[in-house]
């Protein structure tokens, strides 16, 4: 599982890192990183492991104190860039809104090739 630290980080994560099939993540109508979980071949991830990764999208979120909050799920396949459009936003075609509490236990953060090399900026 990888979640995006910055708007740039979140557009190379969906948009360059995540595969077709992986699933992605995203708080609903607030400020936070895009989760990305990576599908494994031949493997549907059972309704637990989705539930996990949507409660680390709502974590690194602006929601994160709110208790339960609504998290965006879909196939990585189905997010795209609009045209112009600010790092960071994404269009999002098809998918499913999940409810969670926060939880950080599953989570790796990822930094854009632009982001500084040291150890400092991954969070395992």
């Amino acid at each position: 599982m990888l979640a995006g630290a910055t708007d740039a980080d979140n557009d190379y994560l969906s948009l360059e890192v995540a595969q077709p099939d992986d699933w992605w993540f995203h708080a609903d109508k607030v400020p936070g990183s895009h989760v990305i979980l990576r599908a494994k071949p031949n493997e549907e991830p059972s309704r637990e492991t989705l539930r996990q990764a949507a409660a680390v999208a709502a974590y690194h979120s602006k929601a994160r104190s709110a208790g339960i909050i609504s998290v965006h799920s879909t196939r990585a396949r189905y997010v795209s860039k609009p045209r112009g459009a600010k790092a960071g936003t994404v269009a999002v075609k098809h998918g499913k809104v999940l409810k969670v509490r926060p939880d950080i236990s599953f989570a790796t953060r990822v930094r854009s090739r632009n982001a500084p090399a040291d150890n400092s900026a991954i969070e395992r």
